[in-house]
């Protein structure tokens, strides 16, 4: 039943089922008959099998072995990867200078363009979207830089497409350009290097990937959290009885709470560094709408069970909600320059149409699975009053470029940002 299990995990990522339950069963029945009709025959049968069995495993201790001197060796070189990193730099006021336009990039992940604004499930209310549009620029035709987040980001970061990414054991990543060799993850050739050259300082608040970890002389201020369960369903955070019972668990179970939490982390330490004006080019990258579904939109509480997509959107939007509150409060938010975009769109038929975690809703909202690869990408410039759209394709990994010249005060009105758009310069 292990060893199914562990398959399981290994090549689908679901490790629990009826049927591993079933052969869990049908083992223990197994066990007992044999128990209760023992008979002294079998001793001379079990006594080779034993043998032969001695002898095969006395063979996998060899890779055993080598795997163990392996995992050590990985232990060592990762010994400092959970260590609070340090920035190097020292938060200090900035010098007088030209002012500069404050920048929020969000990024919710998994965010459609289709689910929010094109062919919205019936009946879900998306206030704060909808808001955000009435004086902002909807793109509607942004063509992807990729379907996983671990590419994405660093594409957007550096304005390059990346098609792969690896990393060391000592957390070094590595980025490979669709045409062209591996290379070195340069921090110093992203767009948080341009916000420091520009005067800015900066921060981020994400998920999923370790970005205090790859970013450390380019940030101000960083938060990052991404938890995983054990594939043994056991936790540090949970009670001795409840890890006992750790194998009986479904991974959806866990992974949901898990998904919770990051979700609350996030959204404290976003509120902290939104709060602290200091701090004028910000990332949040957060958790939602990322499968699986962690909240009830109906109760408006989270949930480990039996949530979609379509939920976890209207999390999303209440998070986007909660944003533009503490902005107001602050008077920052007509003033700022805010981005909100996913990182890729819903992957519906590309990973979750056969997942334990797929919905009749999800079945619904996704006409059946199909997939839609457009992210939503929404900009609202300093000031915007009126709201506008750019339907010509428009290439996400463009976004360091368009950051660049927002900064540089180049894109400051819809006109402007248009232009840019179709000509890919500002057209001052």
């Amino acid at each position: 039943w292990i060893v199914v299990r562990d398959i399981l995990l290994v090549y689908y990522g679901a490790a629990f089922s009826h049927r591993t339950i079933l052969l869990l069963l049908a083992s223990s029945l197994l066990i007992l008959v044999l128990l209760l009709t023992w008979w002294e025959r079998f001793e001379t049968y079990f006594g080779r099998v034993q043998r032969l069995m001695a002898t095969v495993f006395s063979f996998l201790a060899i890779p055993g072995l080598l795997l163990l001197c392996q995992l050590f060796w990985f232990a060592w070189q990762a010994r400092g990867l959970n260590k609070i990193p340090r920035s190097s730099l020292m938060r200090q006021v900035t010098a007088a200078g030209p002012e500069r336009t404050r920048i929020i990039w969000i990024v919710l992940d998994e965010l459609s363009y289709e689910q929010v604004y094109e062919q919205r499930f019936p009946g879900l209310k998306l206030p704060a979207f909808d808001q955000l549009a009435d004086q902002a620029t909807v793109f509607t035709h942004v063509v992807p830089s990729g379907n996983l987040t671990e590419v994405v980001l660093p594409a957007l970061m550096i304005g390059r497409p990346v098609d792969l990414i690896r990393s060391s054991a000592s957390g070094q990543l590595s980025i490979h350009p669709p045409a062209g060799s591996w290379q070195v993850f340069d921090q110093h050739k992203t767009v948080f290097q341009d916000a420091l050259n520009a005067g800015y300082q900066t921060g981020i608040v994400g998920w999923y990937n370790p970005y205090c970890r790859i970013l450390p002389d380019v940030l101000n201020s960083c938060f990052w959290a991404f938890s995983l369960p054990f594939l043994s369903h056991m936790s540090a955070d949970l009670s001795l009885p409840e890890n006992l019972l750790a194998p009986f668990r479904t991974m959806a179970h866990d992974e949901g709470r898990l998904h919770i939490e990051d979700f609350r982390k996030l959204s404290l330490a976003s509120d902290a560094m939104l709060e602290d004006s200091s701090l004028d080019f910000v990332l949040v990258h957060m958790p939602v709408p990322h499968p699986g579904g962690i909240y009830k939109r109906s109760a408006r509480t989270f949930t480990t069970e039996h949530a979609s997509y379509i939920d976890n959107l209207a999390l999303a939007d209440h998070f986007l909600a909660h944003v533009r509150d503490v902005l107001e409060r602050n008077g920052e938010w007509d003033q700022s320059a805010i981005i909100v975009m996913g990182d890729h769109s819903w992957r519906t038929q590309l990973l979750w149409l056969k997942s334990v975690g797929w919905t009749r809703e999800d079945q619904r909202a996704s006409h059946g699975g199909r997939f839609d690869d457009r992210p939503a990408y929404i900009l609202k410039l300093p000031h915007q009053r009126q709201p506008a759209r750019i339907d010509s394709p428009f290439e996400a990994v463009k976004t360091r470029q368009l950051l660049d010249d927002i900064m540089q005060n180049k894109i400051a009105s819809v006109e402007s940002l248009s232009a840019w758009a179709k000509y890919g310069t500002s057209q001052r």
